[in-house]
């Protein structure tokens, strides 16, 4: 008779068990998970509207891993399209425990090494300092940070940006410049120094020219210039005429900004109009896509006023230059550039 009390106690606790045993968690806007070795796969349908972007920012993945996972997805997703979204472990319904270390992105770990060791980038077209923090999992800030950046700094296509550190030297242990390095180094060079060299060429290039027009106008003056006799006093040679500017870029001031942009409401045109807040009516303004790259040229035909709606955005578009940036969102960063 004992025996059916110590057989149910069995099984009771045998349930309370199974109860307790953790289980992975989808999250609740996938239809499910599939497991590849040791990762899990997320399957998620695509909803009207949503780009790889979206679906990087929502499970806080790169772009680069969705599209490996799916045998190279390029161009836009379709709706109702299942995409599978990577994660480099299962997601336990019990807290997991720390990392000890932060891991390396995969694109991080692909990108070449210099001589210091750090991970550098070379900049492709349509890249902006933003587009690479977020390719690289990394921050703005901490690029700038890295290469001597300033806060608004718009990088050049072909230049060499480090995107990660050696473990060896951080970034802030870098020698500065005034310190002599005993040898030239290997490593890539920082636009900071490429400029440095190039305002020098030009510095000792205007020198020289200043110089050599200088001499030749002595030479002309010398050669037309009476001769000094007692009765005739030498006059006193005139002074260099005060030189120009020589380049076109001495005198053209080129404005950047950055920003979000929006659609104009009351738009019915089939042109690229433009409102900006700070932009004189009539200005012919570039405006590009960061996200992918797609430029327009527009024209300013109002101010926009710095109320309401309109407090955080740079610059609303017509209807025809936002179909011309290929964007699917209501707001999307963009960056412009024009001549005041």
């Amino acid at each position: 008779m004992s025996r059916f009390p110590l057989l149910s106690a069995a099984f009771v606790f045998a349930g309370f068990s199974a109860l307790a045993a953790p289980r992975p968690v989808a999250p609740p806007d996938s239809i499910g998970v599939e497991y590849r070795g040791n990762k899990m796969l997320i399957r998620h349908r695509v909803a009207p509207g949503e780009t790889l972007y979206g679906l990087a920012r929502r499970y806080k993945v790169a772009v680069e891993d969705i599209v490996e996972a799916n045998s190279g997805q390029k161009g836009a997703l379709v709706t109702g399209q299942v995409v599978l979204v990577p994660r480099n472990r299962v997601v336990l319904s019990q807290p997991a425990a720390p990392r000890a270390t932060a891991s390396v992105p995969a694109a991080t770990r692909a990108l070449p090494t210099d001589a210091r060791g750090n991970k550098f980038y070379k900049v492709e077209a349509g890249m902006t300092l933003f587009a690479i923090a977020r390719r690289f999992q990394t921050t703005p800030a901490e690029l700038s940070r890295l290469n001597g950046f300033a806060a608004n700094y718009n990088v050049r296509v072909g230049e060499t940006v480090i995107v990660a550190a050696s473990g060896a030297a951080p970034a802030a242990a870098r020698p500065v410049a005034a310190t002599p390095a005993p040898a030239r180094s290997t490593a890539p060079t920082t636009r900071p120094e490429r400029d440095e060299e190039a305002e020098k060429s030009a510095r000792e290039a205007r020198e020289k020219e200043a110089r050599e027009r200088a001499a030749r106008e002595r030479a002309r003056d010398s050669a037309t210039a009476p001769a000094v006799t007692p009765e005739t006093p030498a006059t006193t040679p005139a002074p260099e005429k005060d030189r120009g500017p020589s380049r076109a870029s001495e005198i053209v001031r080129r404005v950047s900004e950055s920003g979000l942009a929006t659609t104009i409401q009351t738009d019915a045109s089939d042109k690229y109009l433009a409102l900006h807040k700070t932009a004189p009516v009539g200005t012919i303004m570039q405006v590009r896509n960061i996200m992918n790259g797609q430029s327009v040229y527009v024209r300013v035909i109002g101010q926009l006023p710095d109320t309401g709606e309109n407090t955080n955005i740079l610059v609303r578009l017509s209807k025809k230059a936002v179909q011309r940036l290929a964007t699917p969102d209501q707001r999307f960063r963009v960056e412009t550039n024009y001549v005041p």
